[in-house]
């Protein structure tokens, strides 16, 4: 399965939870400290961590989608 994410800077308050605990995936910018994206579609030895940062974001800023893929 690959695991995309998105992240809505518009409702982003900057807390730093994401960061805090996938920091492979998720930075925040100098400017205004909200979140970026260092990857999109993190490898599945990661999916658990950023689901719980998804879940820790308190303005539900991080959306997690899955894709069954086939080969």
């Amino acid at each position: 399965m690959t695991m995309r994410i998105t992240v809505n800077r518009e409702l982003c308050v900057g807390s730093g939870n994401c960061v805090a605990n996938v920091p492979e995936v998720f930075d925040q910018d100098d400017e205004e400290g909200l979140v970026r994206l260092q990857i999109t579609e993190p490898p599945e030895e990661l999916h658990e961590l950023v689901e719980v940062a998804a879940q820790m974001c308190p303005v539900g800023a991080i959306d997690v989608q899955y894709r069954v893929t086939t080969q």
